[in-house]
């Protein structure tokens, strides 16, 4: 006969592990069994049987006989415990199994110059796996607040204003401020940026607007080397910013990235390397959790070092032999790329593996 517990609360649900035990005493036919299969002592499988009860409210062995079966209540529970153990165990199968469907499609953004530039070697290299990469580009503001959002996975910045301990910041590199003149200013070297000043004259300065990142780094560049240039032209990208500076209509300052996505117009102007300062590199910045990557973050981090040092790097200073070795420099918080050999590249192994 099935006997009431006393005092059982009301409103307890059943724990999964105590019930996968009870059914694994049910199957046994003895405690004692139940606790070598599961590897537990026989004291412990007692005490969770008793929590069982307890939390039922309802006696689930006859204990007056040896040994003791379950009662009519014990043998309700028993099928119902199978199926709701059936359905717990579903349950964690079907989320790992979209963690790692999750691994397999990713958002990635960038911002415009590094999507222009290494993004398509990036993508080229990550085309030769499983996964399904959505790559979006655009200021660095909008990207933080995406991936805050959780409207993207990760994100390449160029500043980090992210509070958020569960998003990991990595540095990936830095890359130095250029000048950019139109072509018939013949200058040769700059070794002051008080020596800029006097040779320009009233050639004004051709903008980054202040709504990205890299005008607002550009102007703090600018207070730290004491330049105080009038404000007339103000671009977000790249393209219209050179046109005005081909055009002669004024100089700039960019960075070897922003040239190379708006190579096109390289022909037209001179561009010369600044003198060292302190804030005169512009940084980028790999933005991701961890934890839900996947481990494709560390493959972005690898592959981004490789495209730097093997292709953007070398195309630049083909084009711009003017520039210091260090204009583009890896970060030391990245991975680096395997240097033991020149002929290889990550992408090769990626492939490999996949």
């Amino acid at each position: 006969m099935t006997k009431p517990c006393n005092d059982h609360p009301s409103n307890t649900l059943p724990d999964l592990r105590a019930l996968d035990v009870f059914v694994t005493v049910c199957n046994a036919g003895s405690m004692a069994l139940a606790a070598q299969r599961l590897s537990m002592s026989q004291s412990a499988v007692s005490q969770m049987i008793k929590a069982l009860e307890h939390d039922c409210g309802i006696q689930l062995f006859d204990r007056e006989v040896r040994p003791a079966p379950p009662t009519r209540a014990g043998h309700v529970l028993l099928e119902l415990a199978n199926d709701l153990l059936g359905d717990a165990r579903a349950l964690t199968d079907k989320l790992r199994a979209m963690s790692r469907q999750d691994y397999q499609h990713m958002r990635l953004g960038c911002v415009d110059s590094f999507a222009a530039t290494i993004g398509p070697e990036l993508i080229r290299a990550l085309s030769g796996s499983a996964r399904e990469i959505a790559m979006w580009s655009g200021l660095t503001p909008a990207l933080s607040a995406q991936l805050q959002g959780r409207e993207l996975d990760m994100a390449i910045c160029t500043d980090t204003q992210i509070k958020d301990p569960r998003i990991r910041q990595r540095a990936l590199f830095s890359e130095a401020w250029v000048a950019v003149f139109p072509r018939q200013h013949a200058l040769r070297k700059l070794t002051s940026m008080r020596e800029l000043e006097s040779v320009l004259g009233d050639l004004p300065l051709v903008r980054y607007s202040q709504r990205s990142v890299i005008g607002q780094q550009i102007e703090r560049f600018l207070l730290h080397v004491g330049i105080h240039a009038g404000r007339r032209f103000e671009f977000d990208a790249t393209d219209p910013l050179l046109s005005m500076v081909a055009a002669g209509l004024g100089w700039a300052l960019s960075t070897p990235l922003c040239l190379w996505q708006a190579r096109h117009y390289l022909d037209q102007v001179t561009v010369l390397p600044l003198p060292a300062s302190g804030l005169g590199r512009r940084n980028f910045f790999l933005l991701s959790r961890p934890q839900e990557c996947g481990g494709l973050d560390d493959e972005i981090t690898r592959m981004t070092q490789w495209v730097l040092e093997h292709e953007i790097g070398p195309a630049i200073h083909r084009v711009m032999p003017g520039l210091p070795a260090d204009v583009l420099t890896p970060q030391a918080g990245a991975v680096r790329a395997n240097k033991t050999s020149t002929r290889s590249s990550p992408f090769d192994v990626f492939d490999k593996e996949n």
